[in-house]
């Protein structure tokens, strides 16, 4: 699908009469593909690699064009239940136009202040890294606010559910923090060519900035990727904690129960009746099963007890 925009009046709009155009190709089709491979001269792999997920962040100089490869968040739903992914984007500069390939809708494309002050290609650029970088930024502050309530969960349910949950957030943290270091390596290869790019020097000074902003969001996303596998560890260690703990106390009950129920195999309620009662076998019977039961329970109590003193040694 094509999405074209155009730079018109300082600022980057929905049109075909501004001075540069701006064609961004949602998963493209065939015959986009086509275009831009045949008609605009685009490398085949290197379009490929706009869509691909797993492609590396990259700058590739051609005679025609620079492709740009960098990652951007995944648009996040309540399906994907708590993994956050990354897809790749391709930024093309051409002498008079600038494509963008991507391999879904990119909500923060040319909004709000993204959008204004936009003269030249390279501001074009430029504010596309932006958006990415405050992209980024958006989904972290998810992530924290995601972290936390599984954290809730956890301090009130140990259930394995909420350790999955977590363990998956820290799955998705783990590919943001791969992708933030890529295009960590695609700015500074961008900055050490600025030459190649023709920045001025308020397009550097902004670059330096994006450059700043993306390591300390890296920094951000490695930070709570620790916390977060700081809290599996713990709070694995406090289940498995809770029980053994648990398995403790059914064993000293097990035993607990075992040793009078060995007596009353032994003695059995008949046996019991004849020594409390004397000859005559069953006469009090109503007397001797009440003290029968009363004992067997305190011995059982006293066993227990008694494991659990020694557990505490």
């Amino acid at each position: 699908m094509l999405d074209r925009y155009s730079v018109l009046d300082g600022r980057i709009a929905h049109s075909d009469a501004g001075s540069i155009p701006v064609d961004v190709y949602v998963r493209p089709d065939g015959e986009e593909r086509a275009y831009l491979t045949d008609e605009l001269g685009i490398d085949p792999h290197t379009l490929a690699s706009s869509i691909d997920p797993d492609e590396t962040p990259r700058i590739e100089f051609e005679d025609e064009y620079i492709a740009i490869i960098l990652k951007y968040p995944k648009n996040y739903s309540a399906d994907d239940n708590f993994l956050f992914r990354v897809k790749s984007m391709g930024i093309f500069l051409f002498a008079e136009r600038v494509v963008l390939v991507v391999d879904e809708d990119f909500p923060l494309l040319f909004t709000g202040k993204f959008a204004t002050r936009v003269y030249t290609r390279q501001d074009v650029l430029l504010r596309v890294l932006t958006q990415t970088i405050r992209h980024f930024e958006s989904h972290l502050r998810v992530i924290n606010m995601c972290s936390d309530e599984i954290e809730t969960q956890l301090n009130e349910s140990n259930d394995s559910s909420s350790l999955l949950d977590m363990f998956t957030l820290e799955k998705g943290l783990v590919y943001y923090v791969n992708a933030l270091s890529g295009n960590r390596r695609a700015f500074e290869r961008i900055r050490a060519g600025a030459y190649k790019f023709q920045f001025t020097e308020e397009n550097i000074e902004l670059l330096d900035d994006l450059q700043i902003e993306n390591r300390q969001f890296l920094d951000q996303a490695q930070v709570y990727s620790q916390v977060l596998s700081g809290l599996m560890d713990a709070r694995a260690s406090i289940i498995n904690n809770n029980l053994n703990v648990l398995m403790k106390n059914m064993n000293a009950i097990v035993i607990a129960v075992a040793i009078p129920t060995f007596f009353t195999g032994v003695f059995g309620m008949s046996e019991f009746t004849r020594f409390f009662c004397g000859d005559v076998e069953g006469k009090y019977w109503y007397i001797s099963f009440p003290v029968f039961f009363i004992l067997m329970t305190a011995l059982a109590f006293f066993v227990f007890w008694l494991i659990k003193k020694f557990e505490k040694h």
